[in-house]
């Protein structure tokens, strides 16, 4: 038996095309003999699918587009994934299901056992349960055929009361298929591969993994699928940010044949530079955009957020901003020259130098005789701010947030000045990893200007102002952040490390006392097992640690 794996982009809600795509892969994989064609969770409707799902007619959709995907599967079979309707009044009101398609009808439904209710995961807000499994009966092969988590609840402490395949492995199958949709984090693809061989070895199978690959809003699928043998050793594993479709025999599998040599494990760098460039692409071909603005202020955060624009979408589809203030150096405008110059983009110079002036003046009577503040400082953001939601709204570009995960993470932005955006880009990555991007960015030829990488970050609200003015070191600030937020660590687990207990509870304090401001942020591009955002829940008004 011949077996395809289609690792596809997907395009949530966007019926017809997901079913042309579907289709045209059923049809080229028939037309070289392949017996079984799988697809990934959810591939009807796209995942996650999240509201949605409470729509009578989205439901209605996926079953007339399933349908359409059978009527094509004449002389072939292929495994697909939908959201379908529980015809039980008890309990939720649909299932996350696979259905098994063979001949033009839908032969068998498996229905999702295990559903994630955590991080960037909401599945049983919409869908219930399964609790009775069989295996799929394919051309004299038993499959154990299971929807993504329902093969992880391994290990010392599992999630979950049971276990899918502790029930599917009684009817003595003879090897495992599992379409999952499974978002990158740049420590993911490890993890991934650990549990899926584990199960290998826990039953004694080999095993067929689909996942999805592209980006939905600020969750990024990186692909990767993968296939084992029954020791748990890798067959083959697929490209990553890439469409990718392949054919196995099950009888080399069984006999644990390799068909490739495990690929060579990218950087934590390279993957998350490759997810940032699919986040940005994806997000503006999904949203029907095509142009792009960001403020460039020849800082090493918009200047790695402008270079990865370039790449994603074309440097000819990419407005550059600069819009120098009374306080800007001429160093900083130069970089951002330069910066333009080596990439290629537009770009045009905008002062903001009149424009704060007339806020200030404005403000005179109210402000009186007080001394200048952080309010100052703020109007020129929000100035530039302003001026770059003009440009968006004048000449229908899309504006890009330069914002990174520390100063999200401690409150050092400017809420609708600096914050502002429709897709936060580097939001997931610490100031750290910036400049780790930075660097591979220039691997081959200085396109991000050297002296953008080497100086002092700055805001340059103020006369000699920099970063550190306001916040510890970066190489402190995010140690103590990534063991706080990634890791959950308390105050006195991340002091007992090394750390100055009055520095790590004032930046816990920043870290809580700033949730109001993440809360009106765009949308973050995930790359991190902890982005802010859907992942990352908490109270606006909470006493803990604040």
């Amino acid at each position: 038996m011949k077996i395809a794996l289609a690792q596809l982009n997907y395009h949530i809600g966007n019926f017809e095309a997901n079913t042309q795509k579907i289709i045209k892969t059923l049809e080229e994989q028939k037309a070289k003999g392949v017996d079984l064609v799988v697809f990934a969770e959810l591939c009807i409707c796209g995942y996650p699918p999240r509201d949605f799902l409470e729509y009578p007619e989205f439901i209605d959709h996926c079953e007339a587009e399933a349908q359409k995907v059978a009527a094509a599967s004449v002389g072939i079979a292929c495994i697909i994934g939908l959201p379908k309707l529980n015809p039980v009044l008890e309990g939720k009101d649909l299932y996350n299901v696979a259905y098994f398609i063979e001949d033009g009808k839908v032969k068998q439904t498996v229905k999702k056992a295990l559903l994630p209710t955590y991080d960037v995961f909401d599945e049983y807000r919409y869908f219930e349960p399964a609790h009775e499994f069989k295996c799929v009966d394919f051309k004299g092969y038993k499959i154990a055929l299971t929807v993504c988590e329902d093969l992880w609840n391994l290990g010392d402490n599992p999630l979950y009361k049971t276990c899918p395949m502790d029930e599917l492995i009684k009817e003595e199958p003879d090897l495992m298929i599992n379409i999952a949709a499974s978002p990158f984090a740049y420590n993911h693809d490890e993890e991934r591969i650990f549990v899926l061989s584990q199960n290998c070895h826990k039953y004694n199978l080999p095993l067929f993994y689909v996942n999805h690959v592209g980006a939905q809003t600020e969750l990024i699928f990186d692909g990767g699928s993968l296939v084992f043998d029954k020791a748990g050793d890798i067959v083959h594993e697929f490209k990553y940010f890439e469409e990718d479709v392949q054919v196995f025999d099950v009888e080399q599998i069984k006999r644990s044949i390799v068909l490739n040599k495990e690929q060579v494990r990218q950087t934590h760098t390279e993957q998350v530079y490759q997810a940032l460039i699919l986040g940005i692409k994806d997000y503006f071909e999904k949203s029907g955009f095509t142009k792009a603005t960001l403020g460039l202020s020849g800082g090493i955060d918009s200047a790695v957020v402008c270079a990865l624009a370039c790449e994603a979408l074309g440097a000819e589809n990419v407005m550059a901003v600069l819009m120098p203030s009374k306080y800007s150096s001429d160093h900083s405008i130069k970089d951002a020259e330069d910066l333009v110059k080596n990439l290629g983009c537009k770009s045009t110079i905008i002062s903001i130098e009149e424009v704060a002036d007339a806020f200030e003046h404005t403000l005179k009577p109210e402000f009186k005789d007080l001394p200048a503040n952080v309010t100052e400082e703020n109007i020129q953001a929000r100035s530039r701010g302003v001026i770059l939601m003009a440009m968006s709204n004048k000449f229908g570009y899309i504006l890009l947030n330069t914002s990174n995960k520390s100063e999200s993470a401690v409150g050092y932005g400017t809420l609708y000045g600096d914050m502002c955006g429709a897709i936060s880009v580097i939001g997931d990555c610490y100031k750290t990893q910036v400049y780790q991007l930075a660097e591979y960015i220039n691997r081959q030829k200085e396109i991000i200007p050297v002296n953008s990488i080497v100086k002092p970050p700055s805001a340059e609200l103020r006369p000699g102002q920099k970063d550190s003015d306001s916040l510890p070191d970066y190489d402190i600030l995010d140690k103590i952040l990534f063991e706080y937020i990634e890791l959950k660590k308390s105050l006195k687990d991340i002091v007992s490390l090394g750390y100055d207990e009055a520095l790590v509870k004032r930046i816990l304090k920043m870290v809580n006392q700033a949730e109001f401001k993440r809360y009106q942020t765009p949308p973050t591009l995930r790359v991190s097992p902890k982005a802010f955002g859907m992942g990352r829940r908490m109270p606006i008004v909470g006493k803990y640690l604040s």
